[in-house]
C-alpha cells in the first residue's frame, strides 16, 4: 500500500537529477547545523540536505559531532567499536583523512563519523591548547577531496563541541520546529554566536533558518512560521519541511529520505531547501 504522502516512488528508488547539476560555490561553504534544543531536526536536516546537494553534483562532507552518531547511522557509516572517528580527530590529533568515509551508493557524499567516545571529548578538550579551534585545524589540513559543502551536525548543547563547530564554519544553519516552544532557548544560542563572532570567528554568518516539522493542519504551525519570519526575514528559507513518516523511517534503513523514498513530501521539501541554499550561494 502506498503512503498517502508519497507519489509513485517506492522506498529504495534512486533520486533522479530532475534539474541537473546545481551551481558550485566559488569556495567551500561550511555550515554548522546547530540548536541546543533537542528534537528539532538537526541531524535529519544535515543528512538530507547533504544527500540532496550530492545528488545534484556537489561534493559534500557531513561531520558528525553528536556522540549519538545518528548522522553516521543515517548515512550507513560504521560508528561502533574502535572505528576512527571525530573523537580521535579532536582529542588525539588523528588526521581527518583517516576518518572520512564515502557514503555507499552516493557518489560525492562523505561522512566523518562519531562514536560514543565523543561524549568524553567535552571534558578532555577543556585542558587542551586552542581547544576551540581543533575542528577548524583538522578541516584546514584535509586535502584529499575539495568539498563544495561541509555540514557539521552538532549535539543538542552549547558546549565545546558546538563551539568548535561554530569556530570552523563560515555559515550557521538553525533548524526551528514549528511548535509552541520554537523560539525558547534560541536567544541563548544567538548570544553564544555573538560571543564566538566577537572572540573567535568574526566571519561566522547566520545565513539560514529552516522551519521543520510543519503541520499545515494546525493554526499554531503557521503562527510560529509567521513569527520566525517576522524576526529573521530573508534568513528564513521559503521552503518548510513538513512532518513526514518517511523522513523518520529512513535512518532505520541506513538511508536519507532522498534515497529511501524520493517521492515523499519530506524528500521533495528537503530537495527544494537544498536548491534554495545552492542558488543563494551562487548569487553571493
Amino acid at each position: 500500500m502506498v503512503s498517502r504522502e508519497t507519489s509513485t516512488a517506492t522506498p529504495g528508488d534512486t533520486v533522479g537529477t530532475r534539474d541537473g547539476d546545481w551551481p558550485r560555490p566559488p569556495k567551500t561553504r561550511i555550515f554548522t547545523v546547530a540548536n541546543q534544543k533537542g528534537g528539532v531536526g538537526k541531524t535529519t536536516t544535515s543528512v538530507n540536505l547533504a544527500a540532496a546537494l550530492s545528488i545534484h553534483g556537489q561534493r559534500v562532507l557531513v561531520v558528525d559531532l553528536d556522540p549519538q552518531g545518528n548522522a553516521s547511522t543515517a548515512l550507513s557509516i560504521d560508528h561502533r567499536g574502535d572505528v576512527p572517528d571525530m573523537y580521535k580527530v579532536l582529542v588525539e590529533d588523528v588526521p581527518l583523512a583517516e576518518v572520512v568515509k564515502e557514503v555507499p551508493e552516493m557518489p560525492g557524499l562523505y561522512c566523518a563519523p562519531a562514536t560514543i567516545d565523543l561524549a568524553g571529548a567535552e571534558i578532555e578538550l577543556v585542558s587542551m591548547v586552542a581547544r576551540e579551534a581543533r575542528l577548524q585545524r583538522a578541516l584546514t589540513a584535509y586535502t584529499d577531496v575539495e568539498f563544495d559543502y561541509i555540514l557539521i551536525d552538532c549535539p543538542p548543547s552549547l558546549g565545546l563541541l558546538t563551539v568548535n563547530a561554530l569556530m570552523a564554519a563560515n555559515e550557521l544553519l538553525i533548524p526551528i520546529q514549528c511548535e509552541y516552544y520554537a523560539l525558547e532557548g534560541l536567544g541563548q544560542l544567538l548570544r553564544n554566536v555573538d560571543l564566538v563572532r566577537a572572540h573567535l570567528n568574526p566571519t561566522l554568518d547566520l545565513s539560514t533558518i529552516l522551519l521543520t516539522m510543519y503541520d499545515g493542519r494546525t493554526r499554531l504551525a503557521s503562527q510560529v512560521a509567521d513569527e520566525v519570519r517576522s524576526h529573521f526575514a530573508d534568513t528564513v528559507l521559503k521552503t518548510v519541511i513538513p512532518r513526514s513518516v518517511r523522513v523518520s523511517e529512513a535512518p532505520s534503513y541506513g538511508q536519507s529520505v532522498m534515497t529511501y523514498d524520493p517521492g515523499s513530501s519530506g524528500a521533495m521539501a528537503y530537495m527544494d531547501a537544498a536548491r534554495e541554499i545552492a542558488y543563494r550561494g551562487a548569487a553571493v
